[in-house]
């Protein structure tokens, strides 16, 4: 039995390698693509798609959801559209895999209770690379024996949000194992404000934006005398098909939200 599928944002470079695999995957049919642009398009009509690709497109969410009977809502766009799809969705019943980063935690409770509520499995990943995934399980490990801790993440100069929701979500994983403490000189002083990147519970995380980057990230520890570097890198966007695939699968046995490929694996 296929799983009926709505993604929005296929004309980012995510969206078009999401709907390249939801197109070549047999136990998966998409539905109808959401967009800010080219209502009542067809992903045919676009660049960079296909011919056969006959999709429909929609800008309202709404009439996307009313007019096609979908199981799961895959959103790639940005943190504040992503929030008002992910709660339309579970309004209607629909269960949605999300992509998007920058969720406050007011509005992942939020989401959560409403998730609970449509009895409707929600997934929200930082990161659907599974070696990310396991660069942050390992950084965890690693805390508690390394309580000094810095966490560098680089993307494309694109990306909205800073720091990336896979650095957060990191930092509050090593968060659980470590004691909060604060790192470097008690005399610390930034003559350029910034230049120590962003204070998380005594951490540092720092953010770079480059053209040619797409994710990358590095968490470094250190000790006496040694330190440990745990890096992930991934070189494009096929890297996190696999994540989705799997999160599309598993949401449809859940009830409730989860923040995290980590908590999947």
């Amino acid at each position: 039995m296929s799983i009926n599928i709505i993604v929005a944002g296929p004309r980012g470079k995510m969206g078009h390698e999401a709907v390249q695999m939801i197109t070549k995957e047999e136990s998966f049919r998409l539905l109808a693509c959401l967009d800010h642009k080219y209502d009542g398009y067809k992903l045919s009509d676009l660049d960079d798609f296909s011919n056969d690709l006959q999709i429909p497109i929609y800008t309202d969410i709404e009439t996307c959801l009313n007019e096609h009977q979908a199981d799961v809502f895959v959103d790639l766009t940005t943190p504040e559209v992503g929030y008002k799809h992910t709660k339309i969705a579970l309004q209607h019943k629909v269960r949605p895999v999300v992509g998007t980063t920058g969720f406050t935690d007011e509005q992942l409770i939020e989401l959560n209770e409403l998730a609970k509520k449509q009895k409707r499995g929600c997934i929200i990943a930082p990161n659907f690379a599974i070696g990310a995934v396991l660069m942050m399980k390992f950084s965890k490990m690693a805390a508690e024996y390394f309580p000094n801790v810095e966490i560098l993440e680089k993307h494309h100069d694109q990306k909205l949000d800073a720091p990336s929701g896979t650095a957060k979500k990191t930092a509050e994983l090593i968060k659980e194992v470590r004691e909060s403490k604060k790192q470097g000189h008690p005399n610390e002083e930034e003559t350029i404000p910034g230049a120590r990147g962003a204070d998380m519970d005594g951490m540092r995380v720092h953010s770079m934006r480059l053209p040619g980057l797409v994710a990358h990230q590095e968490v470094i520890f250190g000790g006496a005398g040694q330190t440990l570097t745990i890096r992930h890198d991934s070189m494009n966007r096929a890297s996190f098909m696999d994540g989705i695939k799997e999160c599309v699968h598993r949401v449809m046995e859940l009830e409730e939200l989860i923040y995290g490929l980590e908590n999947l694996l």
